[in-house]
């Protein structure tokens, strides 16, 4: 196994950290690294904002649900999808644009974002920093985007806590391959590969929290998929400008 390698496969969130700043040769770097993915049409429809400033952080760590950590970290960077530049880019050939009338803007910025965050992490991780992405981001989308006065055709998608760990956190469990890997077809037959992995999480979790608590995974998912947990998403992009159909 590569370098690169054991980087991505040795991955978990970071949830405290010191406070030893993040230097702008490093988030340089991480720039360097998203801007290197790879994007649909090389339309680049990835904006990141960085945000340093102890009172915006303050603030924002409220906005996406009371998360202590994006305060305590000396670096929060918003991935928004942007089709702003796409806007410029049409008005300077004399076209209009119609891509943010159709759902595939969606699906196309938060796809560019989620490759151009894979990478973010990648680099910080190869230089000993610690992450937690954020997506609270769409807790509340139309206060964060007034804050960091983002423009029309613009939405932000997800954040990412940067810093120095104070915790090096537990390695989490995944769910099995074969629920995950499938090989010409999709293998429907799931439940027994899931109920082996619940019985895995659980003991994670009474491991990592003393015995306090044994939720599974499955338990997890369902609590939060029984509702639209983020339901101001859909108008925060009508008045983004994307009227999808």
């Amino acid at each position: 196994m590569n370098d690169v390698l054991k980087v991505m496969t040795n991955h978990r969130s970071i949830r405290s950290y010191t406070n030893e700043p993040v230097n702008d040769e490093q988030l340089n770097a991480i720039m360097d690294a998203v801007q290197a993915a790879p994007t649909s049409i090389n339309g680049q429809h990835v904006t990141v904002i960085c945000v340093k400033d102890p009172v915006k952080k303050k603030k924002i760590a409220e906005l996406v649900g009371n998360q202590a950590w994006v305060d305590q970290a000396p670096v929060f960077l918003l991935f928004c999808a942007d089709f702003y530049r796409a806007k410029i880019a049409a008005e300077l050939n004399g076209e209009e644009l119609v891509i943010t009338d159709s759902v595939e803007s969606i699906i196309v910025g938060a796809s560019d974002v989620g490759i151009a965050m894979s990478n973010a992490i990648t680099a910080a991780e190869s230089m000993g920093l610690g992450i937690v992405p954020i997506g609270g981001a769409r807790r509340n989308p139309q206060e964060l985007i007034e804050l960091l006065d983002i423009p029309e055709y613009v939405f932000p998608v997800a954040g990412l806590v940067v810093g120095h760990p104070a915790d090096p956190s537990a390695l989490k469990p995944r769910l099995p391959r074969e629920a995950v890997y499938h090989h010409e077809a999709y293998n429907r037959d799931l439940r027994g590969l899931i109920e082996k992995y619940d019985k895995q999480m659980a003991d994670y979790m009474r491991e990592r929290t003393g015995g306090q608590e044994s939720r599974n995974w499955s338990q997890t998912v369902s609590s939060f998929y029984k509702q639209i947990y983020y339901p101001k998403v859909r108008p925060m992009l009508d008045k983004q400008g994307f009227d999808y159909k």
